[in-house]
């Protein structure tokens, strides 16, 4: 089945890190331009980052530019987001999103409809408490 697929959530203090990983299943993940969105309970979807099929362009969203890093390993078929200094807002679902056509042009202009996306991952929890 092809699908993308999230991992690396879990529970962290404020002030941790974790690294949450895309992999492509049946897809070629470098074929597609990889965005990160995440739903807290009772919030709408918000991009979180984005990055290009070349990986030479990237985007965070702004309040998390410097914790949050967005980054591909073509040979691991993965894209990873990196975070840093966790805060108790960071608690949500993250999806990872893969588009063939989308244009990582910067996190606002990410829809968060799902069915904008070839492909839109189940999500990883990711729980930032103390």
């Amino acid at each position: 089945q092809l699908q993308v697929a999230e991992s690396g959530g879990g529970l962290v203090q404020p002030g941790g890190s974790l690294r949450l990983s895309c992999a492509g299943s049946g897809l070629i993940l470098e074929d597609y331009m990889i965005s990160w969105f995440r739903q807290a309970p009772g919030k709408e979807r918000e991009g979180v980052a984005c990055i290009s099929k070349s990986g030479r362009v990237t985007n965070v969203r702004e309040p998390e530019t410097g914790r949050f890093t967005i980054s591909r390993d073509d040979a691991e078929n993965r894209v990873y987001l990196q975070m840093n200094s966790l805060k108790v807002e960071d608690t949500a679902v993250y999806h990872c999103a893969a588009s063939r056509h989308a244009i990582c042009f910067g996190v606002g202009s990410l829809n968060p409809n799902d069915q904008a996306y070839d492909y839109f991952g189940q999500g990883t929890q990711v729980t930032v408490s103390s």
